[in-house]
């Protein structure tokens, strides 16, 4: 991938030359939708109102999340039977960097002790990415699981890495494999980790009472809200 010009806010992705035409590439998050989210209905009956119902199809919150940042994908179909995970792939050598030649690794389960999912009987995962990841000056990258990609057998740890700086060694990913009863094909493209630019700034929090004003104007939006529909994806959504 080229490089960025000194005012341009990409993403960069670089892999060795040599991995170009091998590695899936990383993809804006609305280009890897996931098919149950494009075959599911935008509303559905409820048997609480009997009367049908938004899904979270017309849900923009839920949304924008899925379609926001970009999304790393697995670099090769992995085998999965008895949680033993198995592939063929077959990278070149001889490059002039170094890099992992697995699509996968793992993490001891000591590294999780004091955690909720620590588990001694069971080794977190560790997705291998052969991207280096390079943002503009004053964004780190905020690398997390597929948003709201339940479907898949596994979550992945979240982090943030300063990635303005943080540019020119591989980021690989931490997961827990959920699903112990899954036997299949992880397939070659398969999402394991999103993306999204964070702009490092100082904030700080406080709070405060609801002025007259302020209590008008919530008291209007909500009544809004309720007479009429589509109100945030009409009048907020950007």
């Amino acid at each position: 991938m080229t490089s960025r010009t000194e005012d341009s806010m990409d993403i960069v992705f670089r892999c060795p030359k040599e991995l170009e035409q091998l590695l899936p590439p990383p993809i804006a998050a609305p280009r890897g939708l996931p098919d149950w989210l494009k075959e599911m209905p935008s509303n559905a009956f409820s048997g609480l109102t009997h009367a049908d119902d938004n899904t979270v199809k017309r849900c923009p919150p839920f949304i924008d999340a899925m379609t926001s940042g970009f999304l790393i994908p697995l670099i090769c179909d992995v085998r999965v039977k008895n949680l033993e995970f198995d592939w063929d792939i077959d990278l070149p050598a001889g490059g002039e960097v170094d890099y992992l030649r697995s699509p996968m690794g793992l993490h001891d389960p000591s590294q999780l002790t004091g955690t909720p999912i620590f588990d001694p009987e069971r080794f977190l995962i560790k997705f291998h990415n052969l991207w280096t990841i390079e943002a503009p000056a004053g964004y780190s990258l905020l690398f997390t699981h597929p948003v709201n990609r339940f479907d898949l057998p596994f979550t992945t740890l979240t982090g943030l890495v300063e990635c303005d700086s943080y540019r020119d060694a591989w980021i690989h990913f931490p997961a827990r494999w959920n699903d112990v009863n899954f036997e299949g094909i992880l397939k070659k493209g398969t999402p394991i980790a999103q993306c999204f630019p964070i702009k490092r700034d100082h904030w700080s929090a406080r709070v405060a009472v609801l002025t007259p004003e302020e209590i008008a104007r919530t008291n209007s939006l909500t009544s809004k809200i309720v007479r009429e529909k589509g109100v945030y994806r009409r009048d907020f959504r950007t």
